[in-house]
């Protein structure tokens, strides 16, 4: 479970973004939502289900969720997938003098196996600046390891000896111990590996190959495709189906190399996804059924559908986290309010999923769907520098019953765009 992560330019702006999990102690206007959309950890510790970021376009929402994903990423590849003079992926703020050269920082706190953990680093594109892990075995927080540059302070509790002498300089020590079956740190990147999945809205490319491989391997078939055709698209059955191909097979307008390497990379195997349909007569019965294909006869709300229902369903069985960039785009407003609800629900969500989204969609701003810690914005400053804060941390305090999407919309809370006067703009 998700409980914060941080992120920023640390050293330059003495302060970093930070977004939280953490229910804060405010009461909803409808007393539902804090039994339905919260869930208690322990006697001190309460998280919400699902969480909405809002803010104007170029204010940073994106990158909040590129930042993790560059995070969780390189937690898991930066001992595997660099050499030595490798640049690391950071990029630091480039509209301040100030931040040339300084390390990006990056901060997740978690909750695995019962027990809270902090892990962060503070980066540049040549080496890794700083390194830590932290957790709570009992009340008080204890360390597990702290690296500053090259200099290694590493409790007996992680079991790693010898190996900061093997990490690299452009190397996560984390990612070094899981490559030396450090358990702990194997344990961790299987965590971001299996319950922290970021995903684009706007690209739904490789959710759609996930969906298609847990049809293909009986994995969750039946509550996807429930969720697929209770959404109220019309699809009475979907069928996929693994075909065989050659290269002869192909179109003849693509390269003989290309088609070499078509077939050599997807092994000979097409699938084939077919969305079976009801076909009536003029006086509306039932005549018999027809056969569409996803990619070619569905729309692409369809499509997105059927793609984010894998992840959707997957996430909230295992009681994981899902980060969705833009997950409006291409949705009508009930379908991405289905989808809210399906997490904040005890019946739905019984393993306490957690589902987080970047979205314009002000129709979700609704005091009967949100408590206000669970509504963030993002709103660049003079400076062009994100700054991030949720409804109930807002600096003038908002009444649990008051208008959400109204007062958003008149600009009561920032993060909205400030447009300029378009009238004479077609004059010259």
């Amino acid at each position: 479970m998700l409980i914060e992560f941080s992120v920023g330019n640390y050293r330059s702006f003495k302060e970093k973004v930070t977004f939280s999990m953490v229910a804060a102690n405010v009461i909803a206007k409808d007393k539902k939502l804090d039994d339905t959309n919260v869930f208690a950890v322990d006697d001190d510790l309460r998280l919400l289900k699902s969480a909405a970021i809002y803010g104007a376009n170029a204010s940073g929402k994106s990158n909040l969720a590129k930042a993790l994903s560059f995070m969780n990423l390189f937690m898991i590849n930066s001992s595997r997938e660099t050499q030595n003079i490798d640049k690391i992926g950071v990029e630091p703020f480039r509209l301040s003098t100030e931040a040339e050269g300084e390390p990006s920082y990056f901060e997740l706190v978690f909750l695995m196996d019962s027990r809270k953990y902090r892990y962060g680093f503070e980066a540049t594109q040549e080496r890794i600046i700083s390194e830590w892990l932290f957790h709570v075995p009992n009340s008080r927080e204890a360390r597990l390891f702290e690296r500053k540059l090259d200099n290694f302070n590493v409790s007996g509790n992680y079991k790693a000896a010898g190996i900061p002498k093997r990490t690299r300089a452009n190397a996560l020590f984390l990612s070094v111990s899981a490559q030396f079956n450090v358990e702990l740190a194997e344990k961790i990147l299987e965590w971001t590996t299996d319950k922290l999945n970021i995903i684009s809205g706007l690209d739904d490319e490789n959710y759609l190959d996930y969906t298609i491989s847990c049809l293909m391997d009986n994995e969750n078939t039946t509550e996807i495709l429930q969720l697929v055709k209770r959404l109220d698209l019309g699809i009475d059955e979907i069928q996929v189906k693994e075909e065989d191909f050659t290269v002869n097979s192909l179109p003849e307008y693509i390269p003989d190399e290309l088609k070499k390497l078509i077939v050599k990379d997807t092994g000979g195997k097409a699938t084939s996804i077919t969305t079976i349909h009801r076909k009536f007569d003029g006086s509306g019965s039932f005549q018999s059924l027809e056969a569409f294909d996803l990619g070619n006869h569905e729309s692409e709300g369809t499509r997105k559908i059927f793609a984010l229902a894998g992840p959707l369903v997957n996430t909230l069985q295992e009681g994981g986290v899902l980060i969705v960039d833009e997950l409006d785009a291409r949705l009508h407003p009930l379908i991405s309010r289905a989808i809210v609800k399906l997490f904040n629900s005890n019946d739905t969500n019984p393993n306490n999923a957690q589902l987080i989204f970047m979205t314009h969609d002000t129709n979700l701003l609704s005091n009967k769907l949100f408590r206000r810690d669970q509504i963030w914005f993002t709103e660049k400053n003079r400076y062009g520098a994100t700054d991030l804060y949720s409804l109930a941390e807002y600096k003038v305090k908002v009444r649990n019953d008051a208008s959400f999407e109204s007062d958003y919309i008149k600009g009561k809370y920032g993060a909205i765009p400030y447009i300029g006067n378009l009238m004479h703009l077609l004059d010259s």
